[in-house]
């Protein structure tokens, strides 16, 4: 015996529930297809965000370059050699 009696939310009578929740239950191949998806999605994001850091990186570097003071030429004089000292030469 059918009943009469709809659902509101779904508009599905409540016999035909059990039989929409088996086609919506995933497969095997949907479980393994999703998975790739997922993977794609990860692999993707991450070359856009190796991408991302690589221009960052020069864009910064050039834009450093740019606004260059002339004490810049002179911050590390005399770094090369450390262990001279330099006095009276006694």
């Amino acid at each position: 015996m059918r009943s009469v009696r709809t659902l509101r939310i779904l508009g599905t009578r409540l016999e035909d529930i059990p039989a929409l929740l088996a086609k919506s239950l995933p497969t095997r191949e949907s479980q393994s297809n999703a998975f790739f998806v997922t993977l794609g999605w990860i692999s993707a994001g991450a070359g856009a965000l190796g991408l991302g850091l690589i221009a960052g990186r020069e864009l910064r570097r050039r834009y450093k370059f740019k606004r260059r003071t002339p004490y810049d030429l002179y911050a590390h004089a005399g770094d090369y050699n450390s262990d001279v000292e330099f006095g009276v030469g006694i």
